[in-house]
């Protein structure tokens, strides 16, 4: 029996001009040959070598970079209702039995793409509310298949899905977003913040940097905090109230931010310090006035998605990095923050290398960290390793 009459069902074929020797979900547009059928955004495919071997099963798209996400290399296994079922299955039975993450909070990432089997999809957990992004044509194909799914496992009272526009245009489809919920108040580790799915703000909050939040406000305790690109206030109410920290300021340039982080520091009444400005300008006015901070966290925005403008996003780090530092006081802690993929652990350690360098600093790596358990990354799938935390001492 060949590879091919196992197939559950006939489905279109698409060939590589390359033989097939990655296991990488990815396959790109310039190792697959254009099939001469008309081929929609995000149909399922048959993958055959350049040999014409079947090597898997997954979405095509002709319009994206990432021509080819492979679902599956089990020729058995069919892209359907139980295929969701199965992956959706394993990635919340990771975090319910496993991490056990329900005991320390109510709002976690689900399904974390290419780490569960699922390129092109995002879920995270808000309380009641399941928001899913979608970062391609083929998971917004089986968009009901795929709430109905989590519906059932995870009996919620909302919904809501976005699609970033430079993500739709790339993967050419339309994602309307429905009207976006009533922002509501989530619990983490005990502290509480209220989440808006819908804002510009990923998908309502950084859960991401969970365990960043509660390790950085360790060190807080009796002492100044600076929190710089605070958004919604996350470091910076964990830092007065887990952390217990003597004084906290907090400085982001978005107003939208900034009013969220007030009203998370109100829920805790917690008294931090917040601050509507752009922190190049902010940290250039109270540096020369002597002001020196204990902790010092530097968690900004992804400064880029294209490989064009890495140069430019790496001089935006070693700029704030080496204003940062001089805002440290003498032993101080440093936390700061890369969420840009193309942006390896290797490359940004280096910039801060540079960064201190420029400042007149010595740096001890006393930490180095990631994203959340539960946002977890293939050893195959390095792209899914995109949050860096290093934690500095500043001497």
């Amino acid at each position: 029996m060949t590879e091919e009459s196992k197939t559950p069902l006939a489905l279109p074929t698409v060939r590589l001009k390359i033989g097939r020797n990655s296991s990488h979900p990815w396959i790109f547009q310039k190792m697959v040959e254009k099939p001469a059928w008309n081929a929609p955004s995000g149909v399922v495919v048959d993958i055959q070598d350049r040999e014409q071997h079947w090597v898997g099963r997954g979405f095509y798209n002709g319009h994206s970079r990432i021509t080819l996400r492979v679902l599956t290399t089990d020729a058995a296994e069919a892209i359907d209702e139980a295929f969701f079922a199965k992956r959706i299955t394993q990635a919340i039975a990771l975090r319910r039995d496993w991490l056990k993450l329900d005991a320390v909070t109510d709002s976690y990432r689900l399904i974390h793409s290419e780490a569960d089997g699922l390129s092109g999809l995002v879920v995270d957990r808000f309380g009641s509310t399941l928001v899913i992004e979608f970062f391609s044509a083929g998971m917004f194909r089986f968009r009901e298949v795929i709430q109905a799914e989590l519906l059932r496992q995870c009996p919620v009272s909302g919904f809501y899905w976005v699609a970033d526009v430079h993500v739709s245009k790339q993967e050419s489809f339309n994602c309307r977003p429905p009207e976006p919920p009533t922002p509501s108040v989530i619990t983490e580790n005990g502290v509480r913040f209220r989440v808006a799915p819908g804002s510009k703000h990923k998908t309502g909050f950084f859960l991401d940097q969970r365990d960043n939040r509660k390790t950085i406000a360790s060190f807080c305790e009796g002492k100044k905090v600076l929190d710089l690109c605070c958004n919604t206030g996350g470091f910076a109410v964990y830092a007065k109230t887990i952390g217990k920290a003597a004084e906290v300021t907090g400085v982001d340039l978005d107003e939208q931010a900034i009013a969220m982080a007030k009203q998370n520091a109100n829920l805790n009444m917690a008294q931090v310090r917040f601050s509507q400005a752009d922190i190049f300008a902010w940290l250039r006015d109270v540096i020369p006035l002597g002001q020196r901070f204990d902790v010092v966290i530097l968690d900004p925005a992804k400064m880029t998605r294209d490989r064009e403008s890495i140069d430019l996003a790496l001089k935006k780090y070693l700029d704030m990095n080496r204003l940062a530092m001089h805002a440290v006081a003498p032993g101080g802690l440093l936390l700061t923050c890369s969420c840009t993929g193309l942006v390896s652990e290797e490359t940004f350690l280096d910039t801060i290398r540079r960064a201190a360098w420029q400042a007149g600093r010595t740096v001890q790596i006393i930490k180095i960290a990631g994203a959340g358990c539960d946002h977890p990354f293939l050893i195959h799938v390095q792209e899914g390793r995109y949050l860096k935390a290093i934690y500095c001492r500043v001497e």
